[in-house]
Parts: structure tokens; C-alpha cells; sequence
């Protein structure tokens, strides 16, 4: 890499730090945009899990006094099932199909819940919590978004950001010590790959810093409508590849 690239390498990590910090997810939704673009898919793939290993564990230990083990453990068991299973589908389904169909309803979700002032809050069980797992985890395995479904649930549960971050937070951790255990059984993580994590741990860990300082200033209500808004980013960068570019 030259010094350009390797300045927007860190520019990237920087922001996706920032936002993370903010919302507790959607890191590898900021930096892929320009990785695909300069490092191999392999890499992107690598880099994006090694850094949410380390952002979402620090993100969980800041808010380890809201944690609650009792609505994490059915999410991440049922993710964990599911995983396997989405990419298992991907061998008889027609992942394009999939992909328009979550990014419209990622849209719609998104922008019902921008123009709606308040939100009733739903009540759940144990094989609900299950079932959102298992298709955070099928959703996760096919299109690598591995904590769509389950932030869309905690954020419909009506609870506090606290409270929604100490759930899909591990939940989302869980997914990335799941994938990071399959890379190095496969033999995925290079040289390369290995100093580029490095060399963008300071300013992540920077991003990371920032992103928290103005977690705390937010509201419950402003931080809803940023996780709105980081949802439907994610519905249109699943539609808009298979709409222009098929």
C-alpha cells in the first residue's frame, strides 16, 4: 500500500470506531464501502471480526452494570444455530433474492420508525428470543450482517440504550468469536492481514473513545432514531448492488 491508501485505511477504521462507539454496531457496514475497494474480500472479512472482537468486548465491559444475562444467552444460543444454517441455504437459494428482500424490509422498518413519534413496546418469551436469534444468526451467515435482527429487537422491547447495547452487544460478540474461530481453523489470517490489525488499533481505539463520549450525551429517543438511520443504510446497501449493478 502507499501512503494515500494506507491514510484511508486509518481514516475508515477511525470513523467506523466512532460510529461503533456510538451505537455499538455497524462497524463493518462503515469500512467495507472502502475496503472491498484496496484489501481483498478475505481481508475485509478477517479485519472487520478481528477488530469487533475487541470493540464489542470493550463495549460490554463499559456497560457490564446493565447487563442481562437472561435476554442474552436465548439470542446468542439461537444465532449460534443459525449461523451454520444460513450458510448451509446459501448452496440452495439464490442469495440476491435474500439480500432485496431483507434490505426492503430493513427500508421500510427503518423509515416507519423514523416517522413514527413513539413506539409501543412488545413483550417477548423465551422461544421468541430463540427464534430472533436463530434468524439474526441464518441472516448473519447468508449476508454477514450479524447483528441486524437482534438490534431491531431490542430496540422494539422499548428499553433504555443501555439496556439494548447490554443485549445485542454480547450477542454480536458471540457471532465474531464464532466466525474468528472458523477463519484461523481454515487458515485465513495472513502476514499482511495480521499488520494491518495492528497498525489500525490506535486509531480505533481512538474512534472507539470519541464514539463513547458522545454515547453518553445522547438520549434514549436520539439514539433510536441513529440506530433508524444506521438500519436503513444497511437495507440500502443490500437493495441498492442488486437494483443497479445486476
Amino acid at each position: 500500500m502507499d501512503g494515500a491508501v494506507i491514510a484511508l485505511f486509518l481514516v475508515s477504521i477511525f470513523i467506523g470506531g466512532v460510529v461503533t462507539g456510538i451505537a455499538g454496531f455497524a462497524f463493518g457496514l462503515v469500512v467495507s464501502g472502502i475496503w472491498l475497494h484496496i484489501i481483498s474480500p478475505l481481508q475485509v472479512a478477517t479485519l472487520i471480526v478481528g477488530y469487533g472482537l475487541f470493540v464489542q468486548s470493550y463495549g460490554i465491559w463499559v456497560l457490564r452494570r446493565s447487563l442481562n444475562w437472561r435476554h442474552v444467552w436465548p439470542l446468542a444460543i439461537g444465532g449460534a444455530v443459525g449461523a451454520p444454517a444460513g450458510v448451509w441455504l446459501l448452496a440452495y437459494m439464490n442469495p440476491s433474492y435474500l439480500r432485496l428482500s431483507v434490505g426492503v424490509l430493513l427500508i421500510l422498518y427503518s423509515l416507519n420508525g423514523l416517522l413514527r413519534p413513539t413506539l409501543k413496546a412488545i413483550p417477548a418469551n423465551l422461544p421468541a428470543e430463540l427464534g430472533v436469534g436463530f434468524l439474526n444468526g441464518v441472516l448473519g451467515g447468508m449476508t454477514g450482517l450479524a447483528g441486524v435482527f437482534v438490534t431491531i429487537w431490542c430496540g422494539m422491547r422499548g428499553w433504555s440504550k443501555d439496556a439494548q447495547r447490554a443485549v445485542y452487544q454480547p450477542v454480536i460478540l458471540a457471532a465474531f468469536i464464532v466466525t474468528a474461530i472458523s477463519l484461523a481453523a481454515h487458515g485465513n489470517i495472513s502476514a499482511d492481514t495480521v499488520k494491518l490489525y495492528f497498525a489500525g488499533w490506535p486509531v480505533l481505539g481512538a474512534g472507539v473513545l470519541i464514539g463513547f463520549k458522545l454515547y453518553d450525551w445522547l438520549d434514549d429517543i436520539t439514539f433510536r432514531k441513529i440506530i433508524l438511520v444506521l438500519l436503513l443504510i444497511s437495507g440500502l446497501v443490500l437493495v441498492t448492488p442488486e437494483l443497479f449493478f445486476h
